[in-house]
């Protein structure tokens, strides 16, 4: 899982300080989603090994949603990744609802499930992340 994670930083990106992400929400880090529990304020500047920390958190969390969410369908490790990687950057709920990517993968259908993934809102919203994941999904077709 070391390349997802360099994966997902590279296309997180870093800052050490609150900034507003695609949508609008405040975000530090490597696309931490700074929540009401955080204690991230605008206009600071934070450590990488703290925000490092974070990521690794976060990160942990994502793979156990992934997991949960294959655990009943046996797929290549590449697939497993961009689940991953999707459930860091959108959430577990929200992975959940490509419910035809989801079927592409149930029936091993690589090109199905990539061609769902472009077919989303979530492919407008970040676009070469989105079409990069599914040229991903393509390979284990």
């Amino acid at each position: 899982m070391e390349e997802v994670k360099q994966r997902i930083k590279e296309h997180e990106g870093f800052r050490d300080t609150v900034y507003s992400d695609s949508l609008g929400f405040a975000t530090v880090g490597y696309g931490h989603l700074v929540l009401p529990t955080d204690h991230f304020v605008e206009g600071i500047e934070y450590s990488k090994d703290e925000l490092e920390a974070v990521f690794d958190n976060d990160f942990e969390i994502a793979l156990t949603s992934a997991n949960e969410l294959l655990e009943e369908i046996e797929v290549p490790e590449i697939v497993k990744g961009i689940i991953c990687e999707m459930c860091f950057q959108l959430g577990k709920p929200r992975v959940m609802k490509f419910k035809k990517m989801w079927e592409g993968i149930e029936e091993a259908d690589y090109n199905k499930a990539a061609d769902e993934m472009i077919d989303s809102a979530w492919h407008s919203q970040t676009t070469s992340r989105c079409e990069s994941l599914a040229e991903l999904m393509r390979s284990c077709a």
